[in-house]
Formats: structure tokens, sequence, C-alpha cells
């Protein structure tokens, strides 16, 4: 679990705590100094890191070659940089990494809201969240390169974000004494589904 002072502090403000816990889990790494290299769609096994110059020397060595992912956020070390030599150590320090992920993670957020409409109902946030933690795993959102977009901007506001705070389970539902008896209602109006009259026919 991140760090709730870390996230108060680093995370982009637009983002719900929870959502930020989440997208983390989900997406990223509890060790600032992870870095993964995926080259064709292959996982490219490479030595962990033990410091930041370790780190950043992974980075640079494949960063124009290969897709590199870094940091908590496992941020996509080559947006926005033409060569290894424009890369800074802030990617894989814990506060400046969050703080960078979160704000592209909340632009892809936008992009995805926007997609659907931008719609306003609380219940749809859980699959814009779910599309957007694939968009960012993958870089590509319905044929759009998510991390090059434009930002669609702060005037698309997002549902309500603690709808994705429990993605694998259902939401309960909650039944009133006047739900119970409609409920009661439609099933004593229900037409037979199972034809049992020719059961013992001959």
């Amino acid at each position: 679990m991140l760090d709730a002072t870390l996230i108060q502090q680093c995370a982009d403000p637009s983002l719900a705590s929870t959502i930020v816990e989440q997208f983390v889990t989900a997406a990223g790494s509890s060790d600032p100094l992870a870095v993964t290299v995926k080259s064709g769609g292959r996982l490219i096994l490479i030595p962990k890191a033990t410091s930041a110059d370790e780190a950043m020397a992974i980075v640079r060595q494949y960063v124009e070659q290969a897709e590199v992912r870094v940091g908590m956020t496992q941020f996509p070390a080559g947006v926005s940089v033409k060569e290894a030599a424009d890369l800074t150590p802030d990617l894989v320090d814990a506060c400046e990494n969050l703080r960078k992920g979160t704000t592209m993670f909340a632009k892809v957020l936008r992009i995805v809201a926007k997609w659907y409409g931008n719609p306003k109902s609380d219940d749809v946030f859980r699959q814009i969240f779910e599309d957007a933690l694939y968009a960012w795993k993958t870089g590509e959102f319905e044929g759009v390169r998510v991390f090059q977009a434009q930002d669609p901007g702060a005037s698309i506001e997002l549902p309500q974000q603690s709808e994705a705070r429990s993605m694998d389970e259902p939401p309960a539902a909650v039944t009133t004494p006047e739900k119970r008896t409609k409920v009661n209602e439609d099933i004593g109006q229900a037409g037979i589904r199972i034809d049992l009259s020719r059961i013992g026919g001959k």
C-alpha cells in the first residue's frame, strides 16, 4: 500500500487517493528503482537495480531500442525524450515518478472518458478505469497513442472515482421495502416459463 503522505504530497490532485493506490497496484511497482524492458512484446531479463545510478544506466541502455518502464508507476521512460542523454534521475525518485505517472494517467483517464462521451453516471467509472489501465499498459486506446496524444483538458470531468474501489466485486444492490414489493408483484405476474401440461400425458 502506498504511503498516504506520499500520495498527498506527490500524486496528481485530480485523482482520488484510492484511485492512485489502485493504479500503482495494478500497473506499477512497489520498488521506485524497478525497470521493465520489453522488445517486440517480449520481456527482457535485466539485473535488478540496487541504486538510482544503476537503474538509470539500464534505462539509458535500452530506451532507444525497446519499451522501457520505470519506477513506482512504471512510467514510459521514452515519452517526450529524443535521446537517452535527455533522461533525468527523477524517473527513479519515488515522489517525482508518482507525480509524472499519475499526471500522465489522469490524462489517459480523460482521453478514455472523452471516448465514452464524458458520461456523468457514477457507475461507468469502473469501465473507464479498466480501459485506462489497459491503455497505460499498452500505450494505445482505440487506435490513439495515449502517451503522445493531446490532453483533452481539465474541462473533462471524470465521474465519481469511488466506483473503482472494488473493481473485482459487483456493486451491492440496495433493496428497499418499495423495491421488495415491486419484485414480489413482478413474480406474481410472471407467466409460466416451463410447460408442465404434458407431464404424465399419453
